[in-house]
């Protein structure tokens, strides 16, 4: 830790004083949007205040800036063992029709709480369009109302979903990706760990962005950055209180990815921002990855947060992020 880190540490600095300009802009532009803290929050409300792509949204519309052509959207009803969740499928429009496609698997981040298809509709867009590949962004069932293991039982479900209706769908089941955010990056890897333990077949590729990976909340990125934006040590409190049942959840290894055993898995992408409680959680996922002998490629961003990945309508970083990510996934669905 540098000695302005640990200055930082003392005093309880904003760590996202030190953003880059585009990502400043859009803190700036989220706070004038005047959100609740989420700790403060009942989930209910949590769920109404403002998000990140909104204020994304917000410097769109101020600088003339469209969402980019060149794919189309179709909203269906995932069919999982106890009901239905939301889903998207984003294809690119010289696939449709054609077939079957190679198809990324994605999951958005919330902290298994708050946020939907349409806080992350960014991100599968952009890799259905960098990419050429058909893109199915699933939704799961959220905490309180639903507790640990919910969500996670979901994603696997929407796995084996994906690999049983794959012709229906018009895609190859031997051509998939998974890839999730924050939240999402944690059960895309569990998928991937459910895969390979279940004799499913296994995702070609995983990428996995800003990932919650383990329990340890006084890592050095959680003390460099506990009072950072949009996510602070604070608000993760929260989420693991809405989340779990009991103190020995924290400790299991789905949610303590560090932990568990992830001998077999697909190599994989992880990416890091730099102010960004859990950029620890991130960096010790990718050492446990290499001690399993999994081809692993990790990317830090240093002067974006959290959420960052999916602004690359605004933010150059994100630009460059995605970039990395779609001619990794474009390689592995070849």
């Amino acid at each position: 830790m540098s000695l302005i880190d640990k200055v930082k540490d003392a005093i309880g600095a904003d760590p996202t004083s030190d953003a880059d300009p585009d990502m400043r802009r859009v803190l700036d532009v989220l706070q004038d949007l005047d959100g609740k803290p989420i700790e403060t929050c009942t989930p209910e409300e949590a769920r109404l205040q403002p998000t990140p792509a909104d204020a994304v949204a917000r410097i769109m519309e101020e600088d003339g800036l469209t969402v980019p052509p060149g794919v189309e959207t179709e909203d269906i009803q995932i069919t999982l063992p106890h009901g239905a969740v939301a889903g998207r499928i984003y294809r690119p429009s010289g696939a449709v029709g054609v077939g079957p496609q190679p198809v990324i698997l994605y999951f958005h981040g919330g902290g298994w709480v708050i946020a939907d298809l349409d806080t992350y509709d960014a991100t599968p867009r952009s890799m259905a369009l960098q990419t050429g590949a058909v893109v199915i962004s699933a939704h799961y069932r959220q905490a309180p109302e639903h507790k640990f293991p919910a969500a996670h039982d979901d994603a696997n479900a929407t796995y084996e979903w994906l690999l049983t209706n794959a012709s229906v769908l018009g895609v190859d089941a031997e051509r998939v990706a998974i890839m999730g955010e924050s939240a999402g990056g944690n059960m895309a890897l569990n998928v991937s760990r459910h895969a390979a333990r279940s004799g499913l077949g296994l995702p070609r590729y995983q990428v996995l962005v800003y990932p919650l990976a383990a329990n340890d909340l006084h890592s050095s990125s959680y003390h460099q950055n506990s009072n950072a934006r949009p996510l602070s040590r604070p608000m993760m409190r929260w989420f693991i209180e809405q989340v779990t049942t009991s103190p020995d959840d924290v400790n299991d290894p789905r949610l303590n990815l560090v932990a568990s055993d992830l001998a077999g898995l697909p190599p994989t992408l992880v990416i890091t921002a730099g102010i960004d409680p859990l950029r620890s959680d991130g960096s010790a996922l990718v050492l446990a990855l290499q001690r399993a002998a999994v081809p692993v490629e990790h990317h830090d961003y240093a002067g974006v947060t959290h959420e960052f990945f999916g602004m690359s309508a605004v933010v150059s970083a994100a630009r460059q992020a995605q970039a990395a990510a779609a001619v990794n996934l474009k390689s592995a669905l070849a």
